[in-house]
């Protein structure tokens, strides 16, 4: 067994005797004490050596069941590759390919080609011949994709324990016997310093879901929900990349009592976001690592004046080579994956210097970005899906630190409008990672070599770009404002936000209380009852009846002002005509009583919400029909195909049970771009009319979710219904 392993299994096995009941790890509703953890680890050892798997994918949410079959595949040979949830269809597919796995465990598996095994828990697949690792490899960590195809970083089980200590003995004299893990257990970072970490320090790890952190894809994170978990579990210390740092900031200037200490890495941290912090109250130190090397190689300790990135960890080496790279040596990885092994020193590709002992970082050598959410985006991946559209000639794509990626767009012809172009951008983001796609851009003269914005040979002078576009490209980063009624008379607009954005960000609080329904976020890890999900079948038929009769009302009263729109709602309408008759048969291949589904009350906030809506087109201002298409469509492609998948493999459902939403989650994708189209040539009179309507029917929508999760546990669903009115 490797000296890591060891180390740690001698660990919990003395804590076993010496702390029986301290908690050793809590997720919110199980605790496990040390005393039953070697138990738990050796219950699930056992299991995996009934099925023979050697190569395992864990894509578990966090939680007590991903950290105890982390620490079991720890164990007896066998290689462990953490599956992060922001990971495409396509780029789990490179993963499990390129890896070679014979088993899975967590949701999905049957879409990967896995197949059920006498434990329920863990799927398998069939490798005739498995890709040739690196020697002595226990863990292989996919990057977040710096490309579309994530490359996999071979660890032995050394490596990370190796960190694990270094920074379990900084942090010890602060004596942390709380830990929240903020970031998924599946990135680097977070396993060893939420996992590894307080397990050295006989400490408890706090492992909620992600949902529960107030956690949406991989890039959407709501950061009341997160301050109510730090409120439950009273953490001593956190991780966190520093967009949830700012968001954090933002929204309690003070930290939560009891924090010790904050450590942010993952990306490069604005200094006026540390000061701020700081001058708070929050404990914060910056870090830098790789996953090349492990993760941490450098952090500033605890009670040290903040110099940089900090001082090397007793188990790295750091160098600055002659032209300013940055390269490090000590528990570095075996090699990439298919590969040739490392030999010696790893190069990082980041710049830096030297401040007496501590390392200063300069910027990154390669063109590849970090984004505020700690995600390696190659600028090159998204421009070239950017300019696959034919509308668009050229683009360069930019998101070092922020939270969301900028683009400039330069279109094929100047005859195109932006919503030609807004159009193309949508369809190119549908195909890829949320952490990859353009959230904001803006229209540009071609990049020549006249202007020195391009080569000869055609390539981007990336620099000349983030010059002469500087101000746009680098503005601060602002959190978003608490929503407040739109209001018509307030200054106009500024160019950098289109209508369909000021819709997004009116929205954007009733948004997060729709998508953090416990219905919905236990939809996405496949947590549903079978009843449940019929209930929800049965609420969506008694609002889709009613869609393309509310669409005709809606063309009816139109003014003439608005007469363009009729062509889009005939559009509409013929893409929606008939759906009903999906739910049911869904219902049917389920195992439910279709007829009697059609025949039942509807819940009263579905009935509110078509009612609503009716007022709306009757009585109000007509056009405002399309902020219910805003909540519906825009929900559909959030989650319908993810809960699809999770449904099927969790309750074993056929394909023609999830029709509804597998075809609405790839049909609305596409919608969703004509939508945007659309919102973009509205006046602020209608525009305001949308966003009223929206914000009320994202609140009937969400009670309605809240409302199947009461029924179905036998609750009173009213409140919820209360709720959604306040």
């Amino acid at each position: 067994m490797p000296r890591g392993t060891e180390i740690l299994l001698a660990r919990l096995a003395h804590l076993a005797e010496a702390a029986p009941d301290t908690p050793a790890l809590d997720d919110g509703r199980r605790r496990i004490a040390y005393g039953a953890l070697p138990g738990e680890i050796d219950e699930r050892r056992a299991r995996l050596d009934a099925l023979g798997a050697r190569r395992i994918g864990l894509a578990l949410d966090n939680g007590l069941d991903w950290a105890l079959w982390h620490l079991a595949l720890l164990t007896d040979g066998r290689v462990d590759v953490p599956v992060p949830a922001f990971f495409s269809e396509a780029q789990r597919r490179h993963l499990v390919e390129q890896a070679g796995l014979d088993a899975w465990i967590g949701p999905r598996a049957a879409s990967l080609g896995f197949s059920e095994s006498p434990d329920p828990a863990i799927a398998r697949r069939s490798v005739a011949s498995a890709p040739a690792l690196h020697a002595g490899t226990g863990t292989i960590t996919f990057t977040s994709g710096t490309s579309g195809h994530p490359k996999g970083v071979c660890l032995d089980r050394a490596a990370p324990l190796r960190v694990a200590e270094s920074l379990a003995e900084a942090v010890e004299p602060l004596s942390i016997h709380r830990h929240l893990a903020m970031l998924p257990l599946a990135t680097l970072l977070e396993n060893i310093g939420g996992l590894y970490v307080p397990l050295l320090l006989s400490a408890t790890a706090g492992l909620p879901g992600a949902a529960d952190l107030g956690w949406t894809g991989g890039s959407g994170f709501d950061p009341r929900r997160a301050l109510s978990a730090l409120e439950a579990f009273r953490p001593h210390s956190l991780i966190l990349v520093p967009q949830l740092l700012q968001a954090l900031v933002e929204q309690s200037p003070q930290p939560p009592a009891g924090l010790r200490v904050v450590a942010v890495g993952g990306a490069r941290v604005v200094a006026s976001l540390l000061d701020r912090a700081r001058d708070g109250g929050w404990p914060v130190i910056e870090g830098y690592g790789l996953s090349e090397a492990a993760s941490v190689v450098c952090l500033n300790r605890p009670g040290e004046p903040a110099l940089g990135v900090g001082r090397p960890l007793p188990h790295a080496q750091v160098r600055v080579a002659a032209d300013g790279e940055v390269q490090v040596r000590g528990a570095t990885m075996l090699g990439y994956l298919g590969e040739p092994p490392l030999d010696g020193w790893h190069t990082s590709g980041d710049l830096g210097h030297w401040q007496g002992e501590h390392l200063v970082l300069d910027g990154r050598r390669r063109d590849v970005f970090i984004t505020a959410y700690g995600r390696n985006v190659d600028p090159q991946w998204v421009e070239g899906e950017l300019c696959a559209r034919p509308a668009i000639a050229q683009a360069l794509v930019h998101g070092e630190a922020l939270a969301h990626n900028r683009a400039l767009i330069v279109p094929a012809s100047p005859e195109l409008d932006d919503q030609a172009l807004a159009a193309a951008i949508a369809y190119a983001n549908a195909d890829l990672p949320d952490y990859a796609r353009v959230s904001e851009w803006r229209r540009c003269p071609p990049f020549t070599p006249d202007n020195q914005q391009l080569t000869a040979n055609g390539r981007l002078r990336r620099d000349t770009l983030h010059a002469v576009y500087s101000d746009w490209l680098l503005r601060p980063v602002k959190a978003p404002p608490m929503p407040t009624p739109f209001d018509p008379s307030m200054p106009q607009r500024s160019n950098a936000m289109t209508p369909y954005q000021h819709l997004q960000d009116a929205t954007r609080a009733e948004r997060d209380w729709l998508l953090a329904a416990p219905l919905l976020t236990r939809a996405l890890s496949g947590e549903v009852s079978r009843e449940e999900y019929l209930a929800f079948l049965g609420q969506a038929y008694h609002h889709v009846r009613f869609t393309v009769p509310l669409m005709m009302a809606c063309g009816a009263r139109l003014p003439e002002r608005l007469g363009w729109l009729r062509s889009a709602l005939v559009e509409y309408i013929e893409e929606e005509h008939g759906h009903e008759q999906w739910i049911l048969d869904d219902i049917r291949a389920a195992g439910g009583d279709a007829e009697a589904a059609a025949m039942a009350e509807p819940a009263p906030a579905t009935t509110l919400m078509v009612s609503h809506v009716r007022d709306v087109i009757d009585h109000g201002n007509p056009v405002g029909f399309f902020g219910m298409v805003q909540v519906l469509e825009g929900t559909s492609t959030a989650i319908a195909t993810q809960a699809a998948e999770g449904l099927q493999s969790s309750l074993g459902l056929p394909d023609d049970a999830v029709r509804y939403l597998t075809s609405h989650g790839s049909l609305d994708i596409s919608h969703l771009a004509f939508f945007e189209g659309l919102v973009n040539r509205l006046d602020d009179e209608d525009l305001a009319a949308v966003i009223d309507t929206a914000k009320m029917v994202y609140r009937l929508y969400g009670a309605m979710f809240r409302g199947v999760t009461a029924r179905c546990a036998g609750d009173d669903a009213t409140r919820e219904l209360a709720d959604a009115l306040v």
